[in-house]
């Protein structure tokens, strides 16, 4: 079963790539992992570092995909993404946690969905 979730995960991050190319996102790393924890896309977007975090449903029976984004998720996120700017030493550069949505091959990005 874990296999497959990651089979899943792995198409909703090609489908989110793709999406965040065509929005003018540029891609630095995908599912870039440390001690504390993994984010799914390392990207640029103008100015900004973006850490983002990709979430997949093929409905919404269980809720919307952003949702399943809580307090504790967030906080391994920043953590993590912490880390990259401290070892990439990129103190001087503006960050920003984004999330993307799919549902039925529908795809919403939430800028700024949450803070360090």
């Amino acid at each position: 079963m874990r296999q497959n979730n990651r089979v899943v995960g792995n198409r909703g991050e090609d489908i989110a790539v793709r999406f965040l190319l065509n929005q003018g996102y540029q891609i630095l790393e995908r599912n870039y992992r440390c001690r504390f924890g993994e984010i799914d896309i390392i990207g640029r977007d103008n100015n900004y570092l973006v850490f983002i975090e990709v979430k997949y449903r093929k409905d919404i029976n269980k809720g919307y995909p952003i949702e399943a984004v809580g307090y504790h998720k967030q906080r391994r996120i920043i953590n993590t993404a912490k880390y990259y700017v401290k070892i990439k030493h990129l103190n001087n550069i503006d960050i920003r946690f984004d999330i993307v949505e799919i549902v039925n091959n529908k795809i919403r990005v939430t800028k700024n969905a949450f803070n360090c």
